[in-house]
């Protein structure tokens, strides 16, 4: 459910800065619009889109079918049951909530112009839109949102249970550093207990407990989202979820973020860690509040966000997570870090110290030496010389071999010296007799 100028703002924000020499802001905006009107009465011709009412600014508010919902999914790579259902009778109270919603969603994505596009413009136009695109980015893109879905206590996400909460918006950012945000917008039109009480709903959610895929049993929302796992030796938080206000309603949207604070204390109040100086939110929702006005000011990178139990207003990234906790972490995984390099320094010492040393040249072994000459249970692998190194091992065989070599020769030397004397001594007996033979 949208209106032709939320969309034009959203898919082509350069037309903002279009149209300018028209002579009213409705004459302008019925310019920057006019391709979006023509586009959405080409659906509406097709059955993909009906009327939706006005809004209370007079705008058309345009639907999406079911036939409709079906061909956005396709674009939008999406299941079918990931595409909600086609919404009623939104037009004829003026839509407040879904425009709101819409409001939203752009303040968050905070579309940049196609500065390309402008050329030609005149340079008010194209330094306003240059203003623009340098200003700090938004989170995700339209893919990245998920309006009206349901997250059932009981049943299926098809068809879930009565009493399941709907949440108005379901972020995944995760490279923008929202892995999973659920977003509640209010109009300051409900009384703050019924504001509060979708958080035992949204407990009930997180606490629901189901076997996936793998056959481990994890919480249900993880089987349909990713986000980080939290320390084991620390605390599992649940998503956190945003409330943004905006001030329609009777309500003041300040009182109201103060007293869904008091009311919902018992499922955001952390309790301080004793060791590291931060607080712990084992089983709690972090629960954060902005106003539609402070986010369309500041965007999601600004100082917009006040996480219930804090005194100051944060980025929305910081105020959702937890900085304290993440930097006395952090100063552990270091200090862990450093001990465990200090360990191995003091092994590798302790092991230097045990090192063997060669006999002969005397300088250590190398580490293959030193496991060869080790204990070893087969032992035709024994060294023959385990007190020297390689290197003074290599000499010495040589030497043996040399040594065996000159030996053998020796000794047959010898055995040709005595066989020639044996013949020499035989040869003088033999001339010796013949002198008596008659």
């Amino acid at each position: 459910m949208a209106t032709a100028d939320q969309i034009q703002r959203l898919s082509l924000p350069h037309l903002t800065y279009r149209h300018t020499a028209k002579p009213t802001p409705a004459k302008r905006k019925e310019a920057r619009t006019a391709s979006h009107r023509a586009a959405a009465n080409d659906l509406r011709r097709n059955g993909l889109v009906v009327d939706g009412g006005r809004t209370r600014g007079g705008e058309e508010v345009r639907l999406l079918t079911a036939a409709g919902l079906a061909a956005a999914a396709i674009d939008l790579d999406r299941a079918p049951e990931e595409m909600g259902a086609m919404p009623r009778s939104g037009g004829r109270s003026g839509a407040l909530h879904a425009m709101t919603v819409n409001e939203t969603v752009i303040a968050l994505i905070c579309p940049k112009p196609d500065l390309g596009l402008l050329a030609g413009e005149p340079a008010a136009v194209v330094a306003a839109a240059q203003a623009a695109a340098r200003a700090p980015g938004g989170i995700g893109t339209l893919p990245a949102y998920a309006t009206e879905v349901a997250l059932p206590v009981k049943g299926t996400w098809k068809n879930p249970a009565i009493g399941s909460p709907r949440a108005d918006i379901v972020l995944t950012a995760p490279q923008a550093g929202v892995a999973l945000l659920f977003i509640e917008v209010d109009n300051c039109t409900e009384e703050a207990p019924l504001v509060a009480a979708k958080f035992d709903k949204y407990k009930r959610f997180f606490l629901r407990q189901e076997k996936d895929t793998d056959g481990i049993e994890k919480p249900l929302w993880r089987t349909r989202w990713s986000a980080p796992e939290h320390d084991a030796a620390f605390e599992r938080v649940h998503p956190p979820v945003l409330l943004v206000f905006h001030q329609i309603g009777r309500h003041s949207s300040k009182s109201q973020m103060a007293r869904v604070a008091g009311l919902t204390r018992h499922h955001w109040q952390g309790r301080l860690h004793p060791e590291g100086g931060y607080h712990s939110y084992n089983g709690c929702i972090p629960i954060v509040a902005t106003t539609l006005e402070l986010l369309r000011e500041h965007g999601p990178a600004g100082p917009a966000f006040w996480r219930f139990g804090r005194g100051h207003r944060q980025p929305l990234v910081e105020a959702i997570g937890n900085p304290r906790q993440d930097a006395y972490l952090a100063r552990r995984r270091q200090a862990a870090r450093q001990e465990q390099r200090r360990r191995a320094e003091r092994e590798a010492a302790e092991r230097e110290a045990r090192r063997l040393v060669c006999a002969d040249c005397g300088g250590k072994f190398s580490d293959d030496r030193w496991e060869a000459v080790g204990p070893h249970r087969d032992w035709s692998s024994h060294q023959s010389h385990p007190h020297l190194c390689e290197d003074c091992q290599d000499r010495a065989i040589a030497a043996e071999q040399r040594a065996e070599a000159d030996e053998r020769e020796h000794q047959e030397q010898e055995r040709l010296r005595l066989e020639a004397e044996e013949q020499t001594a035989a040869q003088k007996a033999g001339g010796w007799f013949s002198r008596f033979r008659p």
